[in-house]
């Protein structure tokens, strides 16, 4: 029993110098570390816009399965395309574009896509040609189609042309005074959004 004692004090005293010792004065400490956190530090200094900025939520209500989704800011590469089929229950994949693609050349490589995922795409603007908006149709893949402006629609001709893409889901208009106008020949939904900084 002393002998446990003796050495309940003496680990005591050790760690009772080290506590009072600290670190030496010419040691210079680290600055703090910025929080991490999967949200970013709220005291940041630039705001994130939650489109672009960064990798947008997609909820679903009608999606009961407990998956993954991967997102990219781009059109993913073959290698990528093949790494998908290595995560463990891939349920979307989200693609953020920050230009619609001239033609289909491009979008051919998402056909790569694992069978068990769907394909939701954010494209910002009005397609620029009706090529540009039927190049979307070519894909076998399940392709959701999410379409953000910041204007009502130039003419009659670029509403047509949404109208024609099958994968094409909603368009988000994010407009300081939400109207229908220009949007009446519009066959999908129409949802409004404000950004408020």
């Amino acid at each position: 029993m002393r002998t446990l004692t003796r050495i309940l004090a003496l680990c005591l005293a050790v760690l009772a110098g080290c506590t009072a010792a600290g670190p030496t004065p010419d040691a210079a400490s680290p600055p703090p570390a910025e929080p991490s956190s999967p949200l970013g530090s709220p005291f940041a200094g630039r705001a994130h816009d939650a489109l672009f900025g960064g990798a947008p939520l997609i909820l679903d209500r009608g999606d009961l399965r407990l998956g993954t989704t991967v997102h990219f800011p781009r059109i993913p590469s073959r290698q990528e395309l093949n790494d998908l089929h290595y995560y463990t229950g891939l349920a979307h994949v989200v693609l953020t574009l920050p230009a619609w693609p001239a033609e289909y050349a491009p979008l051919q490589q998402l056909e790569q896509l694992p069978e068990e995922s769907d394909l939701i795409v954010i494209l910002p603007g009005y397609p620029p040609s009706r090529a540009a908006a039927e190049a979307w149709n070519l894909l076998s893949s399940r392709v959701r189609i999410v379409v953000v402006v910041n204007a009502p629609p130039p003419s009659v001709a670029v509403v047509d042309d949404l109208n024609l893409m099958r994968g094409l889901e909603r368009v988000i208009a994010q407009l300081d005074d939400p109207r229908r106008t220009g949007f009446e020949r519009l066959q999908r939904p129409l949802g409004f959004r404000k950004v408020i900084d």
